[in-house]
């Protein structure tokens, strides 16, 4: 079949196997090209480890340190005529590229929420690895059905208190505009806490504690976001934030158990504004990512996802360097993000732009370019109007 893009709002409804891979091939040999990152991580399990900044963990680990690794994800396997989810194609893609290498990687498509996913992880660790010394927690989910409850909770993005108005950007038209957000109830508050919050963090390290699979020394790492005052209302104020904070005090709970199992620790790293599937969800974030990303350029310190992740594996986790830490303990890989100087450029560009000069005085064409490269489009050297076979299995 010839699979061309089709994006309804801020989802791309299909994925292009030949395309993902390629981008999964340009994430490796970046890693490759930055040379062995070493005492690197050995065994390590990935949870949510299909797009974003769980598979540049696993990249990273993988190709970067030899590390044999797991994963686990939910997504959509192809079928016929349909094709499958960019996640599946990635993580399809991975496990080839490993395989070429002599690099162990075994995947599990699930439910990570669930108490039963966590069992067959924890017994395919121990006939597998025999136990694991990173564990990356890097979900993002619209849902979670409470393993233990029963009870689904479904999270959601807004802010907390009162009404926010402010600009955003609709990332199909290239229109700016003014958007009001109504604010979240109670019940969304902790629903969406219930998602994305630590709680099912805290439930893994549990589970692999519980198991005997943790190294004496296990890291277990998870991932967060803060960014600038512009976006506060919508995210660190807002639901999101609120779920993010939770994620921290299980971090320091996390921490103490992987201290009483052998010196290892819990940490959270707050990332860098990038295009995501999940950041593309979100209101006014497009928008300051496509002024970010012009601003950053510029200076020449702009990063994508690959760049980060395998930066944060080098200078804070390995290559015989500790974590450098903020006064609440977080790992701040953000931090050229956040440059005085850097902020200053976004504030002074953001009341300028217009749906009239958006392309001009922003990065959207770049942003548009990146969203479409997350579901395998726009890659070069691909045909897209070539036929391809959808069909592509995990271990094909």
């Amino acid at each position: 079949m010839i699979i061309k893009p089709r994006v309804r709002g801020f989802v791309c409804l299909t994925a292009h196997p030949t395309g993902c891979a390629a981008h999964v091939q340009e994430q490796i040999d970046y890693v490759k090209a930055r040379g062995a990152i070493a005492n690197g991580p050995g065994n390590v399990l990935v949870i949510g480890a299909s797009t974003g900044y769980g598979l540049a963990s696993r990249i990273t680990a993988s190709f970067g340190s030899g590390a044999r690794t797991m994963g686990v994800f939910f997504e959509r396997p192809p079928e016929e005529k349909k094709c499958a989810t960019a996640g599946w194609y990635n993580s399809a893609a991975f496990h080839r590229a490993a395989g070429a290498e002599g690099l162990y990687a075994r995947s599990f498509n699930g439910d990570a929420f669930s108490d039963e996913m966590k069992a067959q992880v924890v017994e395919a660790i121990k006939a597998d690895l025999g136990q694991v010394d990173l564990v990356v927690y890097s979900l993002a989910a619209p849902r979670r059905e409470h393993p233990r409850t029963g009870k689904i909770h479904r999270s959601v993005l807004k802010p907390i208190g009162q009404d926010y108005t402010s600009r955003t950007l609709d990332t199909d038209q290239g229109i700016v505009s003014e958007v009001t957000i109504e604010p979240a109830t109670e019940q969304e508050i902790t629903d969406t806490v219930a998602v994305m919050g630590g709680e099912d963090w805290s439930f893994w390290m549990e589970a692999l504690a519980e198991g005997g699979v943790l190294a004496p020394g296990t890291t277990a790492l998870a991932y967060d976001y803060i960014g600038p005052e512009a976006t506060w209302a919508v995210y660190t104020n807002g639901t999101m934030g609120r779920a993010k904070i939770d994620l921290r005090n299980a971090a320091r709970k996390i921490d103490a158990l992987l201290k009483a199992n052998g010196d290892g620790g819990a940490y959270v790293s707050v990332n860098k504004a990038l295009v995501t599937q999940a950041s593309s969800a979100i209101p006014v974030v497009p928008l300051y990512i496509s002024i970010l990303y012009h601003v950053m350029k510029e200076k020449g310190n702009h990063e994508g996802t690959i760049e980060q992740i395998q930066r944060l594996f080098s200078t804070h986790l390995y290559n015989n360097n500790e974590p450098q830490l903020d006064d609440k303990g977080l790992i701040r890989i953000d931090d050229w993000e956040m440059e005085p100087d850097i902020q200053d450029r976004v504030r002074e560009i953001w009341p300028q732009v217009t749906s009239g000069n958006l392309r001009e005085i922003t990065d959207f064409n770049n942003y548009q370019e990146e969203f479409l490269k997350l579901f395998g489009f726009g890659l070069s050297g691909v045909d897209y109007d070539q036929e391809v076979d959808a069909m592509v299995g995990l271990d094909d």
